[in-house]
């Protein structure tokens, strides 16, 4: 009983550290690992295994492409073509400006409005390459009114 309650608890520490600072550095790992006395080989595993952490700064911006079979068939493939040529990053890097960084996620729940893809976790739904252009074009100019 006392295995899962862990288990549940490094997950719920996992999330903390990476809801403050967007991904969970390898002194982060090392400072859980003395305080939870759990060894950081365990850490590494747990956190390489899941795909919604991240061990690297992440960009303003995370989109995740549903890679389910339902988006993928209906032109998900292609929307994961045109923004890596558009963002100039291949899956699972950020880019130079730190604008963006992208991935590939298993199903999100949203089969019936496919293509669909999370950004900063919020899904966009029964996307296409000129909403994608539209949708980066403001997130773009959003940033840009920020730094001003």
């Amino acid at each position: 009983m006392e295995r899962k309650k862990g288990t549940s608890l490094l997950m719920n520490i996992l999330h903390e550290e990476q809801d403050k600072h967007g991904y969970i550095s390898e002194q982060t790992l090392k400072k859980i690992s003395v305080d939870e006395g759990i060894p950081i080989s365990r850490l590494f595993g747990v956190v390489k295994f899941y795909t919604m952490f991240h061990t690297e700064p992440q960009g303003k911006y995370v989109v995740e492409i549903c890679g389910s079979p339902s988006c993928v068939l209906n032109n998900g493939v292609q929307l994961e073509k045109f923004l890596e040529k558009e963002i100039g990053v291949r899956i699972g890097e950020t880019s130079k400006d730190g604008m963006f960084s992208l991935y590939k996620t298993s199903c999100i729940g949203c089969c019936n409005e496919a293509p669909a893809m999370l950004i900063n976790g919020m899904p966009y739904t029964k996307m296409t390459v000129g909403r994608l252009q539209l949708l980066l074009k403001k997130l773009r100019a959003a940033s840009k009114k920020k730094k001003k």
